[in-house]
């Protein structure tokens, strides 16, 4: 019995017509796949080969997406089982070929010419050095700037010159008054007895010196507080009362009598040189900056003792803290000339502690160079008119005085007066106008 459907032809159900579609409008018969049943009343239609076998054309998904979706499926099989300690098939990862966690193969995801995952992109080098570099700017600029207002807060401009009367002109450059007080502000009796201060009220200079800077280097000129002066008429700082003028007075007297004020206004009065800032630091102040940059290393040629200052130097290179370094600029009455050996001394000192602040070691080191601004901040007087950044000229023009680019010397002195020393005046006179020119010191001092 033929059980042929009408309407299919007569290709032979062989090997080579197996799973293949016909000629004829109709698909192949029970013959091929007797398990099927034939499509008819009340029952299912016959499904085409193309169909049950997933051959394109089909309802099935193409290869590459039937593969995705076999791989979530394995996934999902493999946690499952990982959960529940089952079987592992080996699809737990869902690495299937051809889907994006599986082995890379041609034409599938991830697989050359395939749509897998796009490349990471290589780091943009010089977005980020350019950032990098930006940030760095950014966060010097702000320590910068905060270091800048923390310092000059903490500036003591407690001199007001505008009360200095009759002052002659200006010249070219600047002058600074640098003094060295015997202050004992802030000191405990401990610390006085350390430092070999003694307890006297009040304060007194101990030393004195005039900075030039200009156009043709710095000079560093020392006055002896034992110079015979005049101190001129002038106004109280504080009373606002008029006093008349005393001769053949020691220069230190004039700041015993009306404190910064009136020891301007002397100097100014017996030389003619304006001076433009004054800066003051006491006992204590100075031997704090000397202890906080580390001491400060001096080579003393000959050595010498001092009961009253407390010096006991060896000579020789070696190392100075704040209280050695205090008894070597205080000592004079073990130096063979007196007052004068003192202030060549002091100039000796001040320099090597201006080099020593400024090497690189405290100025790149925040835990060093920190302190050492605030133990000078906090125990240096200044006038009102002071800057920062003039304070800051004041120190480098100190460091290069001994560098080659400036003169170290004391005030001309002639003789002596009634005990106090005189000033060889037509060499003030001289200095001064060279001075005030802003021209090359060619004076000699003692």
């Amino acid at each position: 019995m033929n059980e042929t459907p009408q309407g299919w032809g007569g290709e032979r159900s062989d090997s080579r017509g197996y799973g293949r579609g016909s000629a004829e409008a109709q698909p192949e018969g029970a013959r091929s796949m007797p398990q099927v049943r034939r499509g008819g009343p009340g029952g299912p239609a016959p499904v085409p080969p193309q169909q049950r076998y997933g051959r394109q054309g089909g309802p099935y998904p193409p290869p590459d997406q039937y593969g995705q979706q076999a791989g979530q499926y394995g996934q999902q099989q493999g946690q499952y089982q990982d959960g529940h300690g089952g079987y592992d098939s080996g699809y737990n990862t869902g690495q299937v070929y051809g889907s994006p966690g599986g082995p890379q193969q041609p034409g599938g995801p991830g697989g050359p010419g395939g749509p897998g995952r796009a490349a990471r992109p290589a780091p943009n080098w010089r977005k980020r050095i350019k950032w990098t570099a930006i940030v760095v700017v950014a966060v010097l600029v702000v320590t910068t700037v905060s270091t800048y207002f923390w310092a000059d807060g903490k500036i003591r401009r407690e001199v007001d010159l505008s009360k200095v009367i009759d002052r002659p002109d200006g010249g070219k450059g600047t002058n600074y008054l640098i003094v060295g007080s015997d202050s004992r502000e802030g000191m405990s009796k401990e610390d006085k007895k350390r430092l070999h201060t003694g307890s006297a009220e009040g304060k007194r200079t101990d030393s004195m010196m005039i900075l030039h800077t200009g156009d043709n280097g710095t000079t560093m000129i020392s006055l002896p507080r034992d110079s015979n002066v005049t101190i001129p008429a002038f106004k109280g700082s504080d009373s606002g009362k008029s006093y008349p003028a005393r001769g053949a007075n020691k220069l230190n007297a004039a700041y015993a009598f009306d404190g910064p004020e009136l020891l301007v206004r002397t100097i100014e009065y017996n030389t003619g040189l304006h001076i433009d800032h004054y800066a003051e630091i006491g006992f204590d102040g100075f031997a704090s900056i000397v202890d906080a940059v580390g001491g400060v290393e001096m080579d003393i040629p000959k050595g010498f003792k001092d009961e009253k200052s407390g010096a006991d130097f060896k000579a020789g290179k070696q190392t100075l803290d704040g209280e050695q370094a205090l008894a070597f600029v205080r000592t004079r009455y073990a130096l063979p000339g007196s007052d004068l050996d003192r202030t060549k001394n002091q100039q000796k000192f001040l320099a090597a502690l201006a080099h020593q602040v400024a090497t690189p070691s405290t100025i790149i080191n925040p835990f060093k160079l920190y302190p050492v601004m605030g133990s000078g901040l906090d125990s240096l007087i200044v006038d009102k008119g002071m800057s920062l950044w003039d304070l800051t000229s004041m120190f480098w023009a100190m460091k290069g005085v001994t560098g080659g680019d400036g003169k170290q010397m004391n005030m001309p002195i002639s003789g002596s007066v009634g005990g106090n020393l005189a000033w060889d005046m037509p060499k003030v006179k001289q200095l001064v106008n060279e001075l005030k020119n802003d021209d090359k010191v060619t004076v000699s001092g003692n």
